[in-house]
């Protein structure tokens, strides 16, 4: 489930749960009884297992996604444990189930056999700061009041609303109770199994219809019939419940792509390339329109107007010409088309230089424009640009690589791989510079000496 400015209320919080746990059951086994009544507890706690949490930073699960957000498992659970000194009260209150088994049993924590209940009663510490947490940014983020229980409620309904989706989506095992939702018997696929295509469609009748089939077809009641006060007025408020269910659906609509962009980032690339590519060839264009050799045939400017007579076509140059006798009278503008071999020659190298880039963009699984964009980004004016002048894009891009990482803030966009985020690799630069992978080691340390072999100077 996601809400605006929730950080904790989505699938990996189990994951969160657990390696709070799990890091929590180490430091706390660790204390004295007499400890439960130190006043720095608290910072000795967060201390230590802030230190476990971070030892474990690139395990599996610490490394999982946590939400749709890009938080992963493990920045969650570093995140909520140092909140844990700014909300004081949900530590006492573990504190105090502490003493209160103590005073039953002893020293438990420290007990092997015991490390479910002391894991229990982290959990429920955890839990509750998490629902005040994201009920605080939930309210910062619309402005509207939120508290914990309201938080636990649309967690609820949420939960509600994806067991009625499984149930519905096979039907046909469980008739019964789809039938007891929908108020009727069924005869046929019920045309509500196609309707419901998201938590906004999920009606509030169902939900309380649901919560009333629970003890019939599982044995547990469910959880608007129970006699818990915490939802002992929703169900005789469908109006409230359909709102909440809206709130949800509406959300999770608007942030569908889970703030990422892949969907058009593709697009995006092709549409600056070309732009890129505009830009070029106008630049191209007024160039050699100012220095009187534009001779592109998709030209964007117009040729410069000649003088002479527009109907006979002629211009002094051709008059000029002419002058010089029959061997020379075919000699047309540009004064320098003599050089137009050249220049066609150095176009089809240019071309197939530019063919050839992309073919190993390509085969190292880059976008086909890669370098040439990459090139375009460049600081040209930056000091390591101009201390490695000489050397090529991909034995640059390898020295950031060893210097700065693969990712970095300060990384243009089309320098980095889209399927990673991140700089190619050694092995995509190496195949981008036609090179052997110890050559390019080698060309990248000889470039990283030079950067400090550089005088101090050449970096003002």
């Amino acid at each position: 489930m996601r809400l605006p400015g929730t950080r904790y209320q989505e699938h990996g919080w189990e994951q969160v749960r657990k390696l709070l746990g799990q890091a929590s059951v180490q430091v706390l086994r660790q204390l004295a009884p007499q400890d439960l009544q130190d006043p720095a507890l608290l910072e000795r706690y967060v201390e230590a297992a802030g230190a476990l949490l971070q030892a474990c930073a690139r395990t599996a699960r610490a490394s999982a996604e946590g939400n749709s957000y890009g938080d992963s498992v493990g920045e969650l659970a570093v995140g909520l444990l140092y909140e844990l000194p700014a909300q004081p009260a949900f530590w006492q209150g573990l504190l105090t189930a502490l003493q209160s088994e103590y005073a039953r049993c002893g020293a438990f924590w420290q007990q092997a056999a015991s490390e479910a209940m002391l894991r229990k009663k982290v959990n429920d510490m955890y839990a509750g700061l998490r629902d005040r947490i994201d009920a605080d940014a939930y309210t910062v983020a619309t402005g509207r009041d939120c508290s914990p229980n309201r938080i636990y409620t649309y967690r609820m309904l949420d939960t509600a609303y994806r067991d009625i989706a499984a149930l519905f989506a096979d039907w046909q095992s469980h008739t019964g109770q789809v039938g007891a939702i929908l108020g009727r018997t069924l005869h046929g696929s019920p045309i509500e199994v196609r309707q419901m295509k998201s938590v906004a469609g999920c009606k509030a009748e169902w939900i309380i219809a649901w919560s009333a089939t629970l003890e019939q077809f599982t044995g547990a009641v469910g959880p608007l019939h129970t006699r818990s006060k915490r939802f002992a007025s929703l169900k005789n408020s469908p109006g409230k419940i359909a709102a909440m269910l809206c709130e949800i659906g509406e959300y999770e609509q608007l942030s569908a792509n889970g703030d990422r962009a892949d969907d058009f980032l593709g697009d995006a690339g092709e549409a600056g390339a070309w732009l890129e590519d505009y830009w070029r060839v106008l630049h191209d264009s007024e160039q050699a329109a100012a220095h009187g050799t534009c001779d592109y045939p998709d030209q964007l400017l117009p040729e410069p107007e000649r003088d002479g007579d527009a109907a006979d076509g002629a211009s002094d140059q051709d008059g000029e010409c002419d002058q010089l006798g029959d061997g020379e009278a075919s000699l047309t503008w540009p004064p320098d088309a003599a050089d137009a071999p050249d220049q066609a020659t150095q176009a089809l190298e240019q071309a197939q230089e530019q063919a050839q880039e992309q073919a190993l963009a390509v085969a190292v699984s880059l976008p086909p424009g890669y370098l040439k964009l990459a090139r375009l980004a460049q600081q040209e004016g930056s000091w390591i640009v101009r201390v490695l002048a000489q050397e090529a894009l991909p034995i640059r891009l390898a020295v950031y690589h060893k210097l700065l990482g693969v990712a970095d803030d300060s990384y243009p966009d089309v320098w980095l791989d889209p399927a990673t985020g991140e700089l190619p690799t050694l092995q995509q630069l190496a195949a981008l510079a036609e090179i052997s992978m110890p050559t390019l080691r080698k060309r990248r340390n000889q470039a990283i000496d030079k950067l400090y072999a550089a005088p101090r100077s050449a970096a003002l």
